[in-house]
């Protein structure tokens, strides 16, 4: 049985750095368009769509970094809270937070591809001059939702069966951002 949920925990693991390489990559995308569009520029040619293929890029870039922040301790908490109180209540207070943000997170992903699924049926286009098919760029938000979906579950399991989560905390990252 152990060495099941050792597999499970190191796919689930895997799978929460994957989407933050997904992310890396998509962000090096928008680095990329961003270069060939300047080329453009100077050479006198014309890239139409860019500006909107960054932004699908910088959509996707941040759905799918979701999972990997909130296991690396990035995402905003109450922190403050958490720890002024005693560790009974702390639990719970986790357990709420964590229940509410599964219970959010999994509407906005039903949300989400019902969105994309009713984009691809009218076969929705954007409105600028690329003219893409909506459901491709829609598609990193479901994914990406997903699989935070997966990761705050995750946790939430985590915490009521284990007493604490899984996000590690680093002090060092968090001290440049304040």
């Amino acid at each position: 049985m152990q060495s099941f949920g050792g597999s499970v925990r190191s796919l689930l693991d895997r799978l929460y750095v994957g989407s933050g390489v997904i992310a890396a990559l998509f962000l090096i995308a928008i680095l990329s368009l961003i270069i060939i569009q300047m080329l453009a520029r100077w050479t006198g040619e014309v890239f139409s769509g860019a500006p909107d293929y960054a932004g699908y890029c910088m959509a996707a870039a941040s759905f799918f970094a979701f999972a990997h922040a909130l296991n690396r301790g990035t995402h905003i908490r109450v922190s403050i809270l958490l720890n002024a109180v005693g560790p009974r209540l702390k639990h719970a207070l986790e357990i709420w937070c964590f229940a509410i943000a599964t219970a959010l997170a999994w509407y906005f992903t039903w949300f989400a591809t019902k969105a994309t699924y009713w984009s691809w049926k009218f076969n929705d286009i954007s409105q600028g001059q690329d003219a893409t098919p909506l459901w491709i760029p829609q598609l990193s938000m479901v994914l990406g939702s997903l699989i935070f979906a997966i990761a705050l579950t995750d946790h939430l399991v985590h915490v009521v069966f284990s007493g604490n989560h899984r996000i590690v905390s680093d002090v060092v990252e968090q001290s440049h951002g304040e």
